[in-house]
């Protein structure tokens, strides 16, 4: 099914950010990651890390798993294109 405009629009402000787009990457090689994870290997706050996690959530491009206590996250469907889709500009 095609998008529609305002739904791909959804998804280019989700990787807006250059934060976003390293989640997104880590993601690709990290399955599962927490967000305590993902901040020690990007060497970031983890207040940053969970306002940029929340944005691609609510973007629609990160599944959240809640795990026992934790929470695991991982690219979704659309996540995963759009991430071979900036894969092609390395």
């Amino acid at each position: 099914m095609k998008k529609t405009p305002k739904q791909l629009e959804r998804y280019i402000k989700g990787i807006s950010c250059h934060r976003r787009i390293e989640i997104l990457d880590f993601l690709s090689k990290n399955d599962g990651a927490t967000l305590d994870e993902i901040a020690n290997t990007l060497d970031v706050n983890l207040k940053t890390i969970h306002e940029h996690a929340k944005r691609l959530y609510q973007a629609g491009l990160i599944n959240k798993r809640y795990v026992g206590r934790g929470v695991a996250h991982s690219l979704s469907p659309y996540g995963k294109k759009i991430h071979d889709f900036i894969s092609k500009f390395e």
